[in-house]
């Protein structure tokens, strides 16, 4: 399992350190009262050779199993596939829909089944659970291919502002 966050300590700089109302936020009362348990934020694209070259070039990661067809022929998966976190920020475009400002806080995630060039995969963000105190939202993440088969999930807690 590969666990992601931004860490609260990730953010010591002046800025950082300031109320969010100083940072010119409010809590997000009314973008989380909008929200149910049990709602649903998606975010579906078509994996193509090209957007795989472009994550390799934006991400840096150019293992040839994403990148060389027949070097990727040699390995278990019999063929390139996408990179794992791609499908994730296909996650993160499915909860950037929630009402109000989303700032992400953290995910957890497993990989479950390669993407392959030319799946059309579909991100789900399931709300199931809020707190309304602290303006938090946590949801079961997932993506599944255009076969329904999940090929990743996960749990992701996000922070919902109203901007002012």
């Amino acid at each position: 399992m590969v666990r992601a966050s931004t860490g609260r300590d990730a953010c010591a700089t002046a800025y950082c350190r300031r109320s969010y109302s100083e940072r010119g936020f409010s809590m997000g009362q009314k973008a989380i009262d909008s929200l149910e348990i049990g709602a649903k934020t998606t975010f579906s694209k078509t994996v193509t050779d090209e957007i795989v070259r472009q994550f390799a070039e934006v991400s840096g990661d150019h293992n040839p199993i994403h990148l060389d067809e027949e070097a990727a022929r040699k390995t278990i998966f019999r063929g390139r596939i996408a990179h794992g976190v791609l499908s994730l920020a296909f996650v993160s475009a499915a909860l950037a829909k929630l009402p109000g400002t989303v700032v992400y806080l953290s995910q957890t995630v497993q990989f479950l089944k390669p993407v392959r060039i030319g799946d059309a995969i579909e991100a789900v963000g399931e709300v199931v659970g809020k707190d309304p105190e602290k303006g938090e939202v946590v949801l079961k993440t997932y993506c599944k291919n255009q076969r329904d088969q999940i090929v990743l999930e996960g749990e992701a807690r996000v922070k919902l502002f109203d901007p002012r």
